[in-house]
């Protein structure tokens, strides 16, 4: 997916609690979790890197907002992108 793919999701749907972004790929199995804002966020949204924390770091990661729990994944590798509610992964 594109940058512009990837922001649009964002801007159009709210992430209500309880729920999470299922992050279809395309060489692998989905990843379940949320894209997180750390300083260089807008650095690594120009080149189409986006910081994930996954579902097993969400509850440490809700609890410190410690930036090193999270993932970088390149929106590339991304096929589709859907909210899905935060159950344990499958």
């Amino acid at each position: 997916m594109t940058v512009e793919q990837i922001e649009t999701f964002l801007a159009k749907e709210t992430i209500p609690q309880g729920k999470v972004i299922r992050f279809e790929m395309k060489k692998r199995n989905p990843v379940r979790g949320l894209i997180v804002q750390g300083r260089d966020y807008q650095e690594l949204k120009t080149k189409n890197f986006w910081r994930i924390v996954t579902q097993t770091n969400l509850a440490a990661y809700q609890k410190s907002n410690d930036i090193n729990l999270a993932k970088i994944f390149s929106g590339s590798d991304f096929a589709k992108l859907s909210l899905v509610t935060n159950k344990p992964e499958e």
